[in-house]
């Protein structure tokens, strides 16, 4: 079985996967504020728990509009993708 955000995500929903969920935005944003992006592998390292619910909370900032993925000419594994703050704009 392969990562699948729609079905992983719902685990976010949980009361531990809120609290993942904000201990990862949390590192995000730091790391954020700090250079300006940020790799997949930095933003996820040091948590405990499903690797899989670490890139959910990745993917549900994305979808939330709070980050950004750079895409990349080719298929990096999961690892190597790349981030930004998502530009609002305003």
């Amino acid at each position: 079985m392969s990562y699948k955000y729609e079905t992983q995500k719902t685990n976010l929903f949980t009361d531990e996967g809120q609290r993942l969920f904000l201990q990862v935005r949390d590192k995000v944003q730091k790391l954020l504020k700090a250079s300006g992006a940020v790799r997949m592998e930095e933003a996820i390292t040091g948590f405990g728990g499903s690797s899989w619910d670490l890139l959910a909370c990745m993917d549900r900032m994305v979808e939330l509009k709070e980050l950004r993925e750079i895409i990349q000419p080719y298929a990096p594994v999961s690892q190597y993708r790349i981030f930004v703050a998502y530009y609002r704009g305003d």
